[in-house]
């Protein structure tokens, strides 16, 4: 086989041993998780707002903009609850670029997973401790999830892997909410058939044990645009698109029937100031349909301190080095408006 075995990397349980969570900070985590349950079971209507970094890439950079969120959440807790993009691994479309901070903690020195493993539950935990704020990061590989899952409050399935089994099967062991994204190509029954396979009780193996699941309830979809065989993007947040989700929906068997829309990626071309009219025009269809407003509880927006993106080594404090981000002003403005316009 062509492999080169580097290194033995320590297992979940040995990284929170090394890093173990104080008892105050589970306290503030649970707290949040059932604060965020009750939005989509539909006890609380407060809107979530998944909000950061395509990439968190910088320490420093993370907090400061975390910490910029938590007076932001304060002036708009009686009807937002924000969560913070913390996404510390990253797929790549050709393989190729940076893969996140479990890859390289430093984007310009050599890969290691190993200190790639102490750096991102450094990161998520210092984030809880100095914010308050429980965090979100992308399953990207599920095997990986045991490592963050007593910090997380939110977990992503990406559109490249929404399809594959382990992510479906794990997804129905985790105790958050898990989102599944639409795949690529657009198909919402390959979205929908992964909601109610995490919904779903399991047995199969991970990390060499047979493990065995009762099923995730909070499992919904996440709708983030598509893209055609000619490579032009495809939104679908428009109304039409929720409320041919909805009617998918009441087809299915599934608990809490819920969505969050992705106003970046396919949904804006990219094209990451596109973001505030999209996000506008999902809040419009909620406040026009009941059944919008029932099914759609948030909305998730890639954003960072600076607007757009750079190259790795350019060095600019808080720019995003993946995909362009709104810049802190404007994502400041858009938060504060998505509370008013949830009336």
């Amino acid at each position: 086989m062509s492999f080169e075995f580097v290194q033995k990397l320590p297992t979940p349980a040995e990284i929170k041993d090394m890093f173990p969570l104080p008892a105050r900070l589970a306290a503030i985590k649970a707290e949040r998780d059932q604060e965020i349950r009750k939005i989509f079971t539909g006890e609380s209507d407060k809107f979530l707002v998944i909000i950061g970094p395509c990439s968190a890439d910088n320490e420093d950079a993370v907090l400061d903009y975390t910490t910029r969120l938590t007076k932001v959440q304060e002036k708009v807790a009686d009807r937002l609850l924000l969560i913070p993009r913390v996404y510390t691994n990253k797929p790549r479309t050709n393989g190729l670029g940076y893969k996140g901070m479990l890859h390289q903690p430093d984007p310009e020195k050599q890969p290691s997973v190993s200190e790639g493993l102490h750096a991102i539950r450094h990161l998520h935990m210092k984030v809880l401790d100095e914010t308050g704020f429980s965090t979100a990061d992308e399953m990207l590989y599920p095997e990986n999830v045991s490592y963050l899952n007593d910090i997380m409050s939110y977990i992503a399935v990406g559109a490249r892997s929404v399809e594959n089994q382990q992510h479906r099967l794990v997804s129905s062991g985790c105790d958050v909410p898990v989102g599944m994204k639409n795949p690529t190509s657009g198909d919402l029954s390959v979205m929908l058939n992964a909601v109610v396979a995490a919904q779903t009780g399991h047995e199969f193996i991970m990390r060499e044990w047979e493990v065995k699941t009762h099923g995730n309830p909070l499992t919904h979809t996440i709708l983030r645009g598509a893209v055609s065989k000619h490579g032009q993007c495809l939104p679908n947040y428009h109304y039409e698109d929720l409320i041919l989700l909805y009617r998918l929906y009441q087809e299915r068997d599934v608990k809490n029937r819920a969505c969050i829309v992705d106003a970046n990626h396919s949904n804006s071309n990219k094209q990451y100031m596109e973001q505030v009219r999209i996000v506008k025009e999902v809040l419009h269809s909620r406040r026009h349909s009941d059944q919008i407003r029932e099914m759609v509880k948030g909305v998730m927006i890639e954003s960072y301190i600076e607007p757009g993106s750079q190259k790795v080594g350019e060095h600019c404090y808080g720019k995003s080095i993946t995909d362009p981000c709104l810049g802190w002003e404007d994502s400041e403005r858009l938060l504060y408006e998505i509370a008013e316009g949830l009336d």
